[in-house]
């Protein structure tokens, strides 16, 4: 039977009418769930919930903040990169590379951040600070080197093995010849008391979370991992200028969704998420925390995230770090 005018018009309107062809589901169609994977009251989730707040407002759908905690990390990031469902995504922070290398190093990496991430935006650039409970007399790191050196009760926390204090401990313990014992928890809030009970002498936190107790005395910062001193704390010098180079990193805090996003919903969220970053409200609390907003590209986000992981890999193979 030969085809007409007709059986075409025909042919193209049972097309348009059959699901999922001719036209593709509006984004966002559900809730939006942020996978933060430490627990609440940290810098991360602090972050996090600001960003949710200015995205229900401008995507149209709820952005819900969900905290998954524990791996130093990896739970909650391993969580985003199996999820199929173009809702989900991951709140992060530097610690996430180190995390993912220590993984691979022990050959136990549920993921790997350049194959199973794509990179949208990151939220803000907060230094990450290293500090010592008040029992400790050390004001920068060759005085707590000085301190720590004879003594056999040193301990010293981070946010998990192969987080970024974990790291940098490790780094000390083998540069300085320190013989201190590390302390996991699952998240830099619990660190944090325990440092202020004085049951930690060493950790890690971002400074914005870290900035109340700083200036209250409860907890004295040594040194920033950035590669400049932070405008909040002009007078704490880099581990760089104290002769440590091989720690120092980006204080990133950024969004991620799986591998496999359309490009099209990565887009949208990278320019909600740098609106937000400029939005007069997030900026002033952002800044308050002595941070600075993001809203960069995807690519310029995954490049230096990317730089990060390459320059972290072969220290924790130096180090031997492993997730045990």
């Amino acid at each position: 039977m030969p085809i007409t005018r007709r059986h075409v018009a025909a042919l193209a309107a049972g097309l348009l009418a059959s699901p999922g062809i001719g036209a593709q589901e509006a984004w966002p169609s559900r809730p939006i769930r942020i996978i933060v994977p430490f627990p609440a009251g940290g810098t991360t989730d602090l972050l996090a919930r600001l960003y949710a707040q200015r995205l229900t407002e401008t995507l149209g759908q709820s952005v819900v903040v969900e905290n998954r905690g524990g791996g130093g990390g990896s739970i909650g990031a391993d969580v985003v990169a199996k999820a199929t469902d173009n809702h989900t995504l991951l709140f992060h922070n530097l610690t996430f590379c180190s995390t993912t290398a220590a993984l691979e190093f022990a050959g136990r990496a549920p993921h790997s951040i350049e194959r199973d991430f794509a990179p949208i935006s990151m939220g803000a650039n907060v230094p990450m600070m290293l500090l010592v409970s008040p029992q400790v007399p050390a004001r920068d790191l060759k005085e707590f080197i000085a301190w720590a050196k004879p003594r056999s009760d040193v301990f010293y926390g981070s946010t998990g093995p192969g987080s970024t204090i974990n790291l940098v401990g490790e780094v000390l313990k083998r540069d300085g010849a320190i013989p201190m014992d590390h302390i996991p928890f699952r998240g830099a809030a619990p660190l944090v008391q325990d440092m202020l009970a004085g049951r930690i002498h060493f950790g890690g936190d971002q400074l914005s979370s870290s900035l109340g107790n700083i200036r209250a005395g409860a907890l004295r910062p040594i040194a920033t991992l950035a590669a400049t001193r932070a405008k909040a704390l002009p007078d704490v010098p880099t581990v760089r200028e104290q002769g440590f180079p091989g720690v120092e990193l980006l204080g990133w805090n950024g969004f991620f969704a799986p591998a496999g996003t359309p490009g099209p919903v990565i887009a949208r969220l990278h320019r909600n998420i740098a609106a937000a970053a400029q939005h007069p409200e997030v900026v002033r609390r952002i800044t308050e925390l002595g941070a600075e907003p993001g809203g960069d590209s995807p690519e310029i986000f995954g490049a230096a995230v990317r730089a990060q992981i390459a320059q972290i890999r072969p220290l924790v193979a130096e180090l031997q770090m492993k997730v045990e």
